[in-house]
This record gives C-alpha cells, structure tokens and sequence, in this order.
C-alpha cells in the first residue's frame, strides 16, 4: 500500500503521525510512505532522516492526500483539507466528531473510511490510542494551570504547592481517568490539595489505593461537583464517553460561584468539553475570562510537546496502521473486533453510535457496513 503523512496544519499542531522508524517498518514490509516535506521537523525529526528509513519526501501536501490510499495524521483534518477528501481513502487519525458536525457530512459526502484513533479498543476493553495522549494531556494540565494561576495571566497569584506557613492551591479534577490520574500524580508532586469527582465509586476506592489517601474523593453528582468547584483554585476538566460529546457536569452558575482569578483547564474540549462556559482555543489564543474565571481549552494540549507526544502516540498507533496496510482495511476490521471499534465512516455510512447520537443522524452498526 502507499501511507502517505502529510504535515499537520492546524494552529500550533507540531507532532507527526508516522516516525522514521515507522517508514522502515512500512518499507521492510513492501509498502510506499510519502512524507510531506518538513512534516517532522517540529518533533525533532528531519526530511533527511525520513528519506534514509525509506520515505520519498514530497513538497505539497495535495500530493501525498491524492496519491495515497492510506494517510495518516494527528489530529482531526480542518477546512483546507476538506479538499482533499475523495472515495477510497483512508484516513487514520484522531476525529472527534461528535462536536464536529461539518467534518462528519463532508467525510460522508465523500465515502472516506475514517478510523478514529480515540475509539480504538483493546481486548481489555481499554481505548489504547487514546492513553498515551490523555497521560500527556493530563500531565500538562496541571503544568498549564499552574503557570495560569499567575497573576500575569490573570489567575489568583497562588503558587501552586504553596509555602511552609502559606496553604497549598485547592485542585478539583472532574473524572478518574487516564486523564484525571495523571493530573492527580503530577498536582500532588506540586504539593496541592486534590480533589477528584467520579461517579464510579469502585473507581474512586481504586483511586483512594493508589494515591495512599492523600487525596479527597468525592460522588458525582450535582451538590458535590458545585461545592469542590466553588472551593477550588484550580478545576481540570477530565470527563470522557467515548465517541460521544462531554455532558456539561460544570455549569455556568457554578462557574460564576467559583473564585475570581480560579483557573480551568478543560481537558475534554476535544469532545465539546465538560465545562458549560467552555470554548475551544489554540495555542496562538489559548485563555480567556468567564465571570473572572480563566478557562484554557486548547482542544491539541500535546501538540505544545511534540518530541515526546509524537513518540508516545506513534508507540501505539504504529502495530494498527502495519497491520491495516499489510492485511487492508476490510480484513483488518474482520480480524480485530477492536479496531473495528475505531472505525467512524464507511463508504458514506456513520458507523459510530456516539457521533451518531450527539448529532442527531442515522448510523449503520459496523459488522452490517463492512459485511
């Protein structure tokens, strides 16, 4: 097959979606890997380096969309890649449709397959492609919001771990997972107060064993989610249905009771966020204000960390995209139930419930698209 890697252009997006040794890989095994020129610079990898694995480098990205039959990206396409949509391509990448109703009719118009990175499952039932950004994305919200947090960005003035004699920030974290753990560990390496809200109490036991106690863990629910809020310095987004579209578990009136200069780092804006009040942003425009509060809702946090990003995500997506481009994509799909469990469009048909359900179209169950 012809793998095709073009170079991400949404705002401020650095990482790539296939390393050198990926083209290697991809090579030794008898397939074509187009790389668009400078597609890895910004993660530390050079044209030079593609082409020694392998790769021919390509100077538009109208040539490697046309010529390939798989492409593989980061992150969701945006408008001026629209263009390049046509029946036969595969495209396997981060999505996100669910907030996305525009990309979903264009990728339906045009009959691409589309299998999304973030509702790939494992035999464990686990979102394997999902991880590795989630304990990135995770990590760095506690990063970003401390730095917020600084009166010159418009936050409190509160050092995150405090001082001896000087009380810590209070972080709230809505959600246990991926990216909630991963926020706890880093918030309590600063020294802060750790709030997490769950609605699986078996999840918040496992919580409360890992971390030893040194956390609070709290039941979602409406009451609770309010009051941690409104005590909080700091509030990290963390909710995740896969597939489908963040609830809205912080309302505006809860944001308007929150302190002023508390900051929020909505994690889950990839899928509309689970923040009422929140937005999406880039990294060129990252924050605004809402009644006082900072939200920061960059919907591609990795791409701020693109060297250990792009390797992180390429650790996992790699075995899938080998085995799409050896076996095909219909044959992939039969072989690994889920995989298939990735797949989002097929030849015109929407075959994820989530996207589905969040915007109100008709959906095809995969085993009846692919036959």
């Amino acid at each position: 097959m012809i793998v095709g890697v073009p170079k991400e252009i949404k705002d401020n997006e650095a990482r790539v979606g296939v390393t050198p040794a990926g083209v290697k890989a991809l090579a030794e095994a008898g397939h074509k890997v187009l790389i668009e020129t400078q597609a890895g610079a910004q993660s530390g990898f050079a044209d030079e380096q593609y082409q020694n694995a392998g790769a021919e480098i390509v100077g538009q990205a109208g040539h490697v969309w046309g010529n390939s039959e798989i492409v593989v990206k980061v992150k969701e396409p945006i408008e001026p890649e629209f263009v390049f949509f046509r029946e036969g391509l595969l495209l396997f990448t981060f999505l996100h449709l669910a907030p996305l109703p525009e990309l979903t009719g264009k990728l339906l118009d045009s009959k691409v397959v589309g299998i999304a990175y973030e509702t790939v499952r494992d035999r464990q039932g686990t979102l394997p492609l999902l991880t590795p950004m989630s304990e990135v994305a995770g990590r760095m919200s506690v990063q970003v919001g401390a730095a917020y947090l600084e009166k010159e960005r418009g936050g409190r003035g509160i050092l995150l771990g405090g001082v001896p004699g000087v009380a810590p920030a209070n972080v709230t974290i809505i959600g246990g997972g991926v990216v909630g753990t991963n926020a706890a560990k880093i918030a309590l390496g600063f020294g802060a107060r750790v709030t997490i809200v769950d609605q699986n109490l078996n999840r918040l036991r496992e919580l409360d064993d890992i971390f030893s106690g040194r956390l609070c863990t709290l039941a979602s629910n409406s009451y609770n989610i309010a009051q941690a809020t409104r005590e909080a310095d700091l509030v990290i987004g963390a909710v995740l249905i896969p597939g489908s579209t963040a609830p809205h578990l912080v309302t505006r009136a809860m944001v308007a009771q929150m302190k002023k200069g508390a900051v929020i780092v909505d994690v889950a804006i990839d899928q509309g966020g689970c923040v009422e009040t929140a937005l999406p942003t880039s990294h060129s425009k990252p924050s605004y204000l809402v009644d006082g509060v900072v939200h920061y809702c960059v919907t591609n946090m990795p791409g701020a960390v693109p060297h250990t990003s792009t390797l992180a995500l390429t650790n996992s997506t790699f075995p899938y995209l080998l085995r799409i481009a050896s076996r095909g994509v219909r044959q992939a799909l039969r072989q690994d139930a889920g995989l298939a469990e990735g797949l989002n469009t097929w030849q015109g048909q929407l075959t994820c419930r989530g996207v589905a359900q969040s915007q109100q179209r008709p959906w095809t169950a995969i085993k009846d698209a692919i036959g």
